[in-house]
């Protein structure tokens, strides 16, 4: 079995405002995680959830996905993890195709979901040793370790643990494996504030020690500044910002929407939370925007578009 945990339900030319350079990080960098002319279409006459999308994320790092609900977040995690099967193009996985060798592409990647995926009955230890028993690398020890420096009891059902508890058990189990990628789709979205700093800090500080590379789907942007190294910024069905957490906030501010603003430098204008008319613009090097000024801005430009076609 090529995931850890266990229970997941295997079911189941547009133009980028910018895929911004500083995401690559050298020449000699290697790519984890490819997507090439990606589309995927559930049913005719409908919008595409994924719709020819081209993505290189290179090796090590925690690259942050992020996007409103029905942007294709999970639709593309689901190919990368070969159980959607692509209406055109193709995604690897350390240059393993999943749709031509799915349990190959699985034994690469490690995966928590939003449900902890755990067995109601068994205990966090009996969950590591059928780990153990289906993943031959599965690194015990090194699971046991996290969960006790969490206080986490290893001796009663899960369902005994609390939700963040649970999701922690999760993300060892997931670590365990060694695995060279880990696949995290809104793990953190049903956990209150403190549990979601314990489960990015855990993430956050076993990453940093090996050459591992995270995808990590969420709609909580503010938790992601601190863990994150790159951002995907995805709007339904398409990529319309990925760059490195510094190219998103230098690169780009936030002024009042009356300013004059060069064409080629203006992302979007829009309503903001205080109700002002504002725009993002790019300013390489010189900009202050936050994160959240960035994806609202890229999103806003998503609709635009959507709007004018």
């Amino acid at each position: 079995m090529g995931i850890i945990p266990f229970r997941i339900d295997g079911r189941g030319s547009h133009d980028c405002v910018v895929i911004d350079d500083a995401h690559v990080t050298s020449a000699h960098a290697t790519t984890a995680l490819r997507a090439q002319n990606l589309s995927k279409r559930y049913r005719r006459g409908r919008p595409p959830a994924l719709d020819r999308i081209d993505l290189d994320i290179t090796t090590g790092g925690i690259t942050a996905l992020v996007g409103p609900n029905g942007a294709g977040k999970s639709t593309l995690i689901r190919c990368f993890l070969g159980f959607e099967r692509p209406t055109a193009g193709f995604v690897t996985v350390d240059g393993i195709d999943p749709a031509r060798d799915r349990a190959k592409a699985l034994s690469r990647i490690g995966y928590v979901g939003q449900d902890a995926g755990l067995y109601r009955q068994l205990t966090a230890d009996e969950h590591l040793d059928l780990a153990a028993a289906l993943r031959p690398r599965f690194d015990r020890v090194a699971a046991a370790e996290r969960l006790e420096v969490q206080g986490i009891s290893r001796s009663v059902p899960t369902t005994e643990l609390s939700g963040g508890q649970q999701a922690q058990v999760a993300l060892s189990l997931a670590l365990g494996t060694r695995a060279p990628v880990l696949m995290l789709d809104e793990p953190v979205a049903r956990l209150d504030p403190l549990a979601r700093l314990a489960f990015l800090t855990t993430l956050r500080d076993a990453v940093r020690t090996d050459l591992t590379t995270v995808l990590l789907a969420s709609h909580i942007i503010g938790d992601l500044v601190a863990v994150s190294d790159s951002l995907i910024v995805l709007a339904p069905g398409a990529v319309m910002f990925h760059g490195t957490i510094e190219a998103a906030t230098t690169g780009h501010a936030v002024v009042a929407a009356s300013e004059e603003i060069p064409p080629d430098d203006l992302v979007a204008t829009y309503t903001g939370l205080t109700g002002k008319r504002m725009s993002l613009v790019r300013r390489p090097g010189t900009g202050d925007a936050t994160l959240d000024d960035v994806v609202l801005g890229y999103l806003a430009a998503a609709n635009a578009e959507r709007t004018a076609a």
